[in-house]
């Protein structure tokens, strides 16, 4: 077999809004993941985050980042939300997520995005109901909305490998 070097590129379709410009149920799930925030457990990085997802069945599970002294053995909100929502809920797909952040007394300013771990475990539920998860991603001044995880880890790491 010969391969020919190629360069190609990858695009994702990325909503930027303001919060006033979300639906409604969009708007309710920021606020159930904002509402949320106070039960994180963040006392080293003061860096609290919370997770809000909505599952086809209409119920929310909700998760924070919980940290621990011997880093890097906490879990972050988004993972928090997701296991949960698998192990008690494991016929339910999770539909969409938000996610928020709170740093120094206020919403942060930007929307946050999910690190490598929490992206990796999100397209694992993907996968596993074979339905894209939508991410809502709050800051205090406005919201990102990405339609699949897949556009925010492209080149990704699956079963697919392992055949």
């Amino acid at each position: 077999m010969v391969f020919i070097m190629r360069t190609f590129k990858i695009s994702a379709d990325i909503i930027e809004c303001s919060k006033n410009e979300l639906s409604e149920d969009d708007s309710k799930l920021v606020q159930s993941a904002e509402g949320f925030l106070g039960h994180a457990y963040a006392p080293y990085s003061k860096f609290s985050v919370a997770a809000a997802a909505l599952l086809d069945n209409g119920i929310i599970v909700k998760g924070t980042n919980q940290e621990n002294a011997a880093s890097p053995s906490g879990l972050c909100a988004e993972r928090t939300a997701v296991f949960f929502a698998n192990s008690m809920y494991p016929d339910n797909k999770v539909v969409t997520i938000a996610i928020s952040a709170f740093f120094e007394g206020e919403i942060v300013k930007n929307p946050i995005t999910p690190c490598g771990s929490c992206r990796q475990a999100l397209l694992e539920t993907e996968k596993r109901f074979n339905s894209p998860i939508r991410l809502i991603l709050a800051g205090r001044e406005k919201c990102l909305i990405v339609k699949s995880i897949n556009d925010i880890l492209p080149l990704n790491f699956d079963s697919s490998f392992f055949e």
